[in-house]
């Protein structure tokens, strides 16, 4: 058998009975089902079963793994589906070929974060499992890169309750991902793992305290609430609504709910204060949410957001572009229209302006950058921005470089630059001028 024509692949809705009748006839443990979010895979050679893999929920907890991942008993209880655990894995009788087990295992790992995706709506990252070692020697696991974590004490669960079976097993994991431990031990859910991967900016890499970090910056935001019946610091209000929002919140009631399912590292970090009778920190609820975020100034909050949203930034260009809100009133019943600066990388509005009409976006350039630190970047604009003050405002007061689009509204311009030699231009060889 050439088993580079063994492949592997999830089983079709109507051969779900097959599967469970032939692990139950032939798999020593026998077979009831899988326990939570789970895949069943055959492999197979020229239409012929070979092989049989099952996937379902991994242990609740292991000493082991838990503290090989680093993650916290709440990260562990929020994230532990993002591993999976081989509940199954049986060669059908008949098939001993040399190093079939290995090659079916492996076609499996390299499909099966993909699979998860798209059948339950996110990814696992870690693969775990355990091997009865009275029995087996786990060799195709170990051949595999397979880590193994150490012995289990012979306990297992059932509804809830724990209860002594006597038969340790060594547990063995496989990371799906190169940084599988960081993700899954990481303080902020990562976008990769967020439903949807809505989220703008991953939170675990930017700055949220220390020197010009977002509750340094924050901090400068003046509030307007009476000192009276103040139980949250607006610092933490906003830094809570900045993280959420970023992390993908779209209403009062999903900051909340974001808020809410932090960790208390979490929480006091962000700023979130104590609570004595409770014995712990409280985010700050929907209608303090809602409350503070009507009563603040927006436009101060916003530039001075993305001004730090820009300072995050690893890219080295800012767009500027202007858009009309489909279906939007101003006061004067005319559409609004919106100037943005956006990170060409991450796509995220860092300043935006609103003005009268299509050509004050001229005269609103200069108040769009200005809170921006656009040192060393390039700013990109369309035809409209392609003006000798926009461009020495750029590079004598930005201390930054530009690439405007050049059309027939500058006709003369555009006949320089139609006229220009590519040879001109033509990168200089090493060492000359």
């Amino acid at each position: 058998m050439n088993l580079r024509l063994v492949h592997a692949r999830p089983i079709r809705t109507h051969e779900r009975v097959r599967w469970d009748d032939l692990m139950r006839a032939h798999h020593y443990l026998g077979f009831k089902g899988l326990p939570g979010e789970s895949l069943r895979y055959v492999a197979e050679f020229e239409g012929e079963w070979l092989a049989l893999l099952g996937w379902g929920s991994s242990a609740f907890k292991f000493g082991a793994r838990d503290r090989w991942i680093g993650w916290t008993p709440e990260q562990q209880w929020k994230r532990l589906r993002f591993v999976t655990n081989n509940q199954r894995f049986l060669i059908l009788p008949g098939c001993r070929v040399p190093n079939l087990a290995s090659r079916v295992l492996s076609l499996n790992l390299k499909r099966l974060s993909q699979d998860w995706q798209e059948f339950h709506g996110h990814p696992v990252l870690l693969a775990e499992t355990f091997v009865d070692q009275s029995r087996f020697a786990g060799v195709c696991y170990r051949a595999g890169g397979w880590v193994p974590l150490g012995q289990s004490r012979g306990f297992g669960r059932n509804a809830g309750q724990y209860f002594h079976h006597g038969q340790s097993k060594t547990i063995f994991v496989y990371p799906l991902v190169k940084n599988a431990q960081s993700l899954l031990s990481s303080a902020f859910l990562p976008p990769e793992l967020q439903k949807g991967g809505c989220a703008l900016l991953d939170l675990n890499s930017a700055r949220l305290d220390g020197e010009a970090g977002l509750l340094e910056v924050l901090a400068q935001v003046k509030d307007p609430r009476k000192r009276r019946g103040i139980r949250h610091d607006q610092v933490s209000i906003l830094a809570v609504a900045t993280c959420a929002c970023l992390s993908g919140a779209r209403s009062f009631a999903a900051i909340a709910q974001w808020a809410a399912n932090l960790s208390q590292p979490l929480l006091e970090r962000l700023g979130c204060r104590w609570n004595f009778n409770r014995g712990k920190r409280l985010p700050p609820s929907e209608p303090t949410l809602r409350r503070t975020l009507q009563s603040i100034d927006a436009d101060e909050v916003d530039n001075r957001i993305g001004a730090w949203l820009a300072d995050q930034s690893k890219g080295e260009a800012v767009a500027v572009d202007g858009k009309t809100l489909r279906g939007s009133r101003s006061t004067d019943g005319k559409a609004v229209h919106l100037m943005s600066a956006l990170l060409h990388e991450e796509g995220i509005v860092v300043s935006q302006k609103a003005v009268c009409g299509k050509s004050n976006e001229i005269t609103a350039m200069k108040p769009l950058l200005e809170p921006l630190e656009l040192t060393g970047k390039i700013v990109t604009a369309d035809a409209m921005h392609a003006q000798s003050d926009h461009a020495r405002y750029i590079v004598e007061e930005k201390k930054a470089d530009y690439l405007f689009t050049v059309k027939a509204n500058q006709p003369g311009l555009l006949e320089d630059i139609q006229s220009l030699d590519d040879a001109d231009f033509f990168p200089c060889a090493s060492g000359e001028v």
